[in-house]
C-alpha cells in the first residue's frame, strides 16, 4: 500500500518507471485523422499516472490524467518529458515537431505550441485585433481568441472583457 502523498515525479529516475502507450481511438476527417492514446506510467512500489493523449495535425495534447496517489502541480508539468518519447513513437512524431514555430526546445524550458501570449496592454490590443478581425470574417470572435491565444473559452472571455474595459473594443451593451 503507498504511503506517499503524491507521486513525485521529480525525485524519481526514468529507470524507476515504465511508461506504456497504446491506441485508444481514431476519427478519420477529410484532411487527416484525429488519433487518441492510453498512456500509463506506471513504478514498482505501486505508484502510477494514466492519461489520455490526443494528436491531432500534428500537435500533441494530454486531455485527462489520474495519477495514484495524486500528482502535484510540479510533477504535472514533469510528466511531459517522462510520457513525451514513448507517446512520440506511438504516434510516429519527431520529439520536437509538433512545437511550431520553435527551434531547438532548451532544457528545462517551458514547452507551448505557439509563444506566450503578450501581457497587459499589448495583449489586449492583440486580443481586440484577432476579435475584429474574426467578426469580419463572420467567424466566432471568441473562437478566434481561444485560438490565437491558446487559452480555455472562460479565460479569452476575460480577455474579451479586459480589451473591452481598456476601451479597444465597443461595449457589450449600449447604457440607457
Amino acid at each position: 500500500m503507498l504511503e506517499a502523498s503524491f507521486v513525485n515525479l521529480s525525485d524519481r529516475c526514468p529507470e524507476d518507471g515504465a511508461v506504456s502507450v497504446w491506441p485508444a481511438w481514431e476519427v478519420q476527417e477529410r484532411d487527416g485523422a484525429t488519433s487518441w492514446f492510453h498512456v500509463r506510467l506506471a513504478f514498482a512500489d505501486g505508484a502510477r499516472v494514466d492519461a489520455l493523449a490526443v494528436v491531432s495535425d500534428q500537435c500533441v495534447s494530454v486531455e485527462d490524467v489520474r495519477a495514484q496517489p495524486a500528482l502535484s502541480l510540479d510533477d504535472l508539468t514533469v510528466l511531459a518529458d517522462w510520457i513525451e518519447g514513448p507517446l512520440f513513437e506511438a504516434c510516429g512524431l519527431e520529439p520536437g515537431s509538433v512545437y511550431e514555430g520553435e527551434g531547438e526546445v532548451e532544457s528545462g524550458g517551458a514547452r507551448r505550441a505557439r509563444p506566450p501570449w503578450p501581457r497587459g496592454i499589448e495583449g489586449r490590443w492583440l486580443v481586440a485585433q484577432e476579435y475584429r478581425a474574426a467578426q469580419e470574417e463572420g467567424v466566432d470572435p471568441v473562437l478566434a481568441v481561444m485560438c490565437a491565444t491558446g487559452h480555455s473559452r472562460r479565460r479569452s472571455l476575460r480577455l474579451i472583457s479586459q480589451a473591452r474595459d481598456a476601451g479597444y473594443l465597443t461595449p457589450r451593451h449600449a447604457r440607457r
